[in-house]
């Protein structure tokens, strides 16, 4: 590892495994000492089976106990199952990606739903946590938090943690996160080696100032996270860069063909970054065998992505109201 990345390794990485390592109250001091708004965002699609609990857990520890979050908002993207209904009966503030800024259309891709979070909420501090997480996750948001809330140069905070696997009833204690071993990080450590200190550049739990995130592009798809993450260290430098090692994170595991797709697209973004321009190709075929021969399937992995949101007229006008 380079120097400058093992001491930012060192100097900017910590722990909050469990509540007992955080001082809730004293967070609480801090946000309102600071005149701070917190927004707290899910982005999902078809997530119907682990939003509500979620979303209860977070409103009864963060909302109603100690009310650290402002905004508790599902961003419901073109569900085809119950999210939405499930997500509001928990007690979230749900809006639809096709209902946020319609003049600028919608497009499918996870990215696009936490683009569109920045116009459907009003927190200067804004934390996005994956809509499929499992388990006991309530530590996640005052430990993502700590960092924007106690030193005013962070602007953006990764959590980190190991993943389980699950397969066949099998599980792999560190078997998860196979697109950032296998993609991600080898990309990252090639192309820029400060970020080699960060432990889950693809992971879905972060935080960040609004004044950073709303200068940046958003990667409408799987490419987001890796977008953002480089995004933010060419705006802000290594040094506003954070995470914490929130223990470990469970979550509902993907075959093998939909972690293909995943990573190309990351690929495709960090080209993107790289300055290498648009690949050749934004198509990537796959091959599933269906007894008789292999059968080929191609998918879109080209790079789309909406522009810095203040750069948007309707959200613009927004501020200025």
């Amino acid at each position: 590892m380079r120097p400058d990345a093992r001491a930012w390794f060192a100097e900017r990485t910590t722990t909050a495994t469990s509540l007992a390592d955080l001082d809730p109250g004293a967070l609480l001091r801090a946000k309102r000492r600071g005149g701070h708004r917190v927004s707290v965002v899910l982005p999902a699609r078809n997530e119907q089976a682990t939003v509500g609990r979620l979303v209860a857990d977070l409103r009864e520890h963060w909302v109603h106990r100690v009310p650290l979050v402002d905004e508790l908002v599902v961003v419901d993207s073109d569900s085809t199952d119950a999210t939405a209904a499930v997500a509001r009966a928990a007690g979230a503030d749900v809006v639809a990606t096709t209902d946020v800024l319609p003049e600028h259309g919608t497009r499918p891709g996870k990215g696009e739903a936490l683009w569109k979070s920045l116009a459907a909420t009003t927190g200067d501090l804004v934390v996005f946590l994956d809509a499929d997480l499992l388990g006991d996750v309530s530590h996640y948001v005052p430990a993502l938090l700590r960092p924007l809330l106690t030193d005013p140069q962070v602007r953006y905070v990764k959590g980190c943690y190991t993943r389980p696997l699950e397969v066949d009833g099998a599980v792999v204690p560190a078997g998860g996160g196979r697109v950032t071993e296998l993609t991600a990080r080898p990309l990252l450590n090639a192309l820029w080696p400060e970020l080699a200190g960060v432990v889950q550049p693809l992971g879905g739990e972060y935080a960040g100032r609004r004044s950073a995130l709303e200068r940046v592009p958003f990667v409408s798809a799987y490419g987001v996270e890796v977008g953002l993450l480089i995004d933010l260290l060419r705006a802000g430098g290594l040094s506003s860069l954070a995470q914490v090692d929130l223990g470990s994170r469970r979550h509902t595991s993907q075959g093998v063909e939909a972690l293909g797709e995943m990573a190309g697209q990351v690929v495709a973004t960090v080209l993107s970054r790289a300055g290498a321009g648009h690949p050749r190709s934004g198509a990537l075929t796959q091959f599933r065998h269906d007894g008789t021969g292999f059968v080929p399937r191609t998918s879109d992995v080209a790079v789309d992505e909406r522009p810095p949101m203040v750069t948007v007229p309707e959200y613009r006008a927004r501020l200025a109201g």
